[in-house]
């Protein structure tokens, strides 16, 4: 019988630990390496840790790293006598090392300090496990964000100065400058919308809302399609509505312009075959991911999001649609559960750093105004949807409403809400038949 995890000592190479120290002392490119590799946080023991932020400390100030530098430094933050003095530093100094091994003693201690968060999570999960005070659905979700967050070393950020983050709006900006394009996300593959929003930015929550019939799934499966096919990102269609089978009949239909009902009963013109060979090549090749559970519950569907960017990357959850969603907890009435669920997927969202779009289905009552464009005073309907979203989209086409419509076969996007860019409004075109919107080029 193994002994009792009390019992147990933590991994950790206190070799490893001195050797590094030692190996910064010696040549200072060691801290280079290191610390592309290692946090304080990561150092088993305690003065080790101190010691390597001292360091840390003195190379952003572009000082050396020797005993009269690191003992002053130590000194004035008070923590000289916490790590034992001068005595610990000489021992550090002493210790064997071969500076050019630098980052293998990195890589030593960094496996340590994995080791010991997968411990110290797990005990975690089991003594909240025996307490048994909260459902297993929470526990079972905690357990599986915790575990990922070691896997991807992201730990929660704490509060970083304004000088850090500037440092980093700058180089993003710099960048963006050289590359001389204006798409700075995810390309919707339209070109009037892309020049408003820019592509869909990381951890952006949008908005996208229609009436029945205006073509909602239609859209999000287009813009699936282009994301993946035309900039091979990765994409998640969480389909609450159509079953897996509907949805890949409506993207054939759009790739290859074949009528459903054509695909629906397997009445194909004989010289359509190639062209839906062509069409659907692109697309099993395409790094779509869908997933049709029926009232798929935040829970759920936030636990397989991070699973799919662990292991094969994420750039793009679509939602279809929200209202079909639960929240998974009690709430007073289905509107609070509504904003519940909106407020989890920009927080997922946030967590994820990829942007989700998530339709949002508008009540047949908005058609008694006179005028039948959507606005944002009809989502106020729903919760705390405009609130939540950093994009609010709708979708209208005339030509449903006005038989003698000018504008048959465009359909409208509405930029309602845009944090932080510009509103608007842009034409596409529409065709039904294929479930397919288009750019609209117009002579």
């Amino acid at each position: 019988m193994s002994e009792p995890l009390a019992e147990k000592i933590m991994p950790q190479s206190s070799d490893a630990e001195q050797a590094l120290l030692a190996a910064i002392f010696l040549n200072k490119d060691a801290i280079y390496e290191a610390m592309q590799i290692l946090a304080p946080e990561d150092f088993y023991r305690q003065d080790h840790a101190i010691i390597y932020a001292a360091m840390l400390k003195l190379n952003e100030q572009n000082k050396p790293i020797d005993l009269i530098t690191l003992s002053e430094s130590l000194q004035s933050d008070g923590n000289l006598d916490k790590i034992g003095g001068l005595t610990t530093i000489a021992q550090v100094m002493g210790a064997n090392t071969i500076s050019t091994n630098a980052a293998h003693y990195a890589q030593i201690i960094k496996e340590k300090s994995i080791l010991r968060r997968i411990i110290r999570t797990g005990s975690n999960i089991v003594s909240r496990g025996y307490e048994n005070t909260e459902d297993a659905d929470n526990l079972l979700d905690d357990a599986e964000k915790m575990i990922l967050e070691i896997s991807q070393g992201q730990q929660k950020k704490g509060l970083v100065p304004i000088d850090a983050v500037l440092s980093d709006a700058i180089d993003k900006l710099e960048f963006l400058y050289k590359q001389k394009e204006g798409m700075t996300g995810v390309p919707s593959g339209f070109v009037d919308l892309d020049n408003i929003t820019h592509g869909w930015q990381k951890s952006d929550f949008i908005i996208l809302a229609a009436r029945p019939s205006m073509g909602k799934t239609a859209f999000c499966l287009n813009l699936a399609e282009n994301a993946a096919i035309q900039a091979q990102k990765t994409v998640a269609v969480f389909s609450l509505e159509m079953s897996n089978e509907q949805l890949i009949r409506r993207m054939i239909s759009s790739e290859a312009e074949i009528g459903q009902d054509a695909l629906s009963t397997g009445r194909i013109k004989e010289e359509d075959w190639s062209v839906l060979i062509d069409a659907i090549t692109p697309l099993a090749q395409a790094p779509i991911y869908i997933d049709d559970t029926p009232a798929l519950s935040i829970r759920q569907m936030r636990a397989k999001a991070r699973r799919l960017k662990a292991e094969h990357g994420l750039d793009l959850i679509i939602v279809d649609y929200l209202q079909l969603m639960t929240s998974g907890s009690k709430t007073e009435n289905r509107q609070q559960e509504v904003s519940q669920i909106s407020r989890s997927l920009k927080a997922l969202a946030r967590e994820l750093e990829v942007p989700i779009i998530a339709l949002s289905q508008l009540s047949r009552s908005t058609e008694l105004s006179g005028d039948k464009k959507p606005s944002l005073s009809h989502l106020r309907e729903s919760g705390s949807l405009e609130q939540d979203a950093d994009i609010v989209m709708f979708i209208h086409r005339d030509e449903y409403y006005n038989r003698e419509s000018e504008k048959k076969g465009i359909a409208s996007i509405i930029i309602a809400k845009h944090r932080n860019g510009a509103v608007g409004e842009i034409e596409l075109s529409f065709r039904s038949e294929f479930t397919k919107f288009g750019n609209l080029y117009r002579g």
